[in-house]
Parts: structure tokens; sequence; C-alpha cells
């Protein structure tokens, strides 16, 4: 298992401290504008956890997530970025059918509001879903913020390659295992 992870996923900031504390190991996602080939796919299992603010939208959240986003201006970027987790990436699903997507409403931080826009937005690709194992590193790692990390885009390559070693789940390998099976059986069997 290699200790040194260079390669992040992108994800609103509030999500990303829900992964971390365990409130849902759930990410509904189709992609940016900026996409390779204009789709959302996935070319590693293991990533680090890169929060974004700029696009939050609190009204896209539940209540208690909503409250959480702080308002920036558009392109807003920091200096610098706190990394404080990694993911494993254990499952992916891909989801077109409306009334299962909205099945996943209590397993996640986004609203149905959230719902219906990734629905409309290239209504001819399905959702993906992706239910992730989180790792919080021993210590945060801050990084220098550069220009290519930028855009509406899902992954990025740092210019560091970050040390995982001994890193502490957020959730006990039950607790994750119990989270996922209710998922994957919701999936499997949409009302």
């Amino acid at each position: 298992m290699d200790e040194f992870l260079g390669f992040a996923l992108k994800e609103w900031a509030v999500a990303v401290e829900a992964l971390e504390a365990g409130s849902t190991i759930l990410l509904l996602r189709k992609g940016g504008i900026r996409e390779e080939n204009g789709r959302f796919k996935i070319d590693q299992d293991r990533v680090l956890l890169y929060p974004t603010f700029e696009h939050q939208k609190s009204d896209l959240l539940k209540p208690e997530y909503g409250n959480k986003v702080e308002f920036v201006e558009s392109n807003f970027h920091p200096e610098t970025v706190k990394i404080s987790s990694w993911a494993e990436i254990t499952d992916v699903f891909l989801v077109a059918h409306e009334p299962a997507i909205k099945a996943l409403l209590p397993y996640h931080i986004w609203n149905e509001n959230f719902i219906s826009e990734r629905l409309k937005w290239k209504p001819h690709q399905p959702v993906y879903i992706l239910l992730l194992k989180i790792y919080k590193l021993p210590q945060p790692q801050i990084i220098i913020y550069q220009k290519e990390y930028s855009g509406c885009k899902s992954w990025i390559k740092t210019n560091e390659n970050i040390t995982i070693k001994n890193s502490i789940p957020a959730l006990t390998e039950a607790e994750y295992n119990k989270q996922a099976n209710t998922i994957r059986q919701t999936i499997a069997n949409p009302p």
C-alpha cells in the first residue's frame, strides 16, 4: 500500500467536514464543467479530499449543513488549502432513476433542490453515487494553492504528495459496513 497520495477529489468544504465527522459516507456527483470528455469518471480508488468553498450554496443543503456555509466571492481562491483527510472509494453506482436517488436523501447532506438540480443538469447522464471510507490524517497538511487546481473539475493532481501513514478511520469498520450496506440495499431496492 502506498504511503503517499497526490491525487485529490475536489468537494465542497461542508461535505468534506461531514465525511470526516462520519455524518455521511455518500457523495452525489455528475462532474464539473471541465471534466475530461465532458463526463465524470473515476481513475483512482484512493484520493485526498480537497475542500472547496466557491460554489457552496446553503439553499442546496439540509439546514444543519447549510448553516455552516460561509459565502465567498466568485473566483475565490485561498492562498493555502488544508488537506485533513483521504478516502477509499469503495463503491460507485450510476443511478438515473429519480425515485432511487431521492430514496438516498437520508444518507447525505444535500436537500431535494440539490437532487433536482443534479438531475436536470446533463439530464442524459446518470448521477454517480460514491461510497467513501474516510481516513483522517494524523496532522492536517497545508498545501499552497496552485492555479491549475482551479476550475470546475472534480480531480486534481497536487504538486505535493501527502503521507497517509498512521491515518485514523472516521468510522469503525462495523459502522462503515452498516451504513454502506443500508445504502447498497436502498440502491438495489428503490421505491
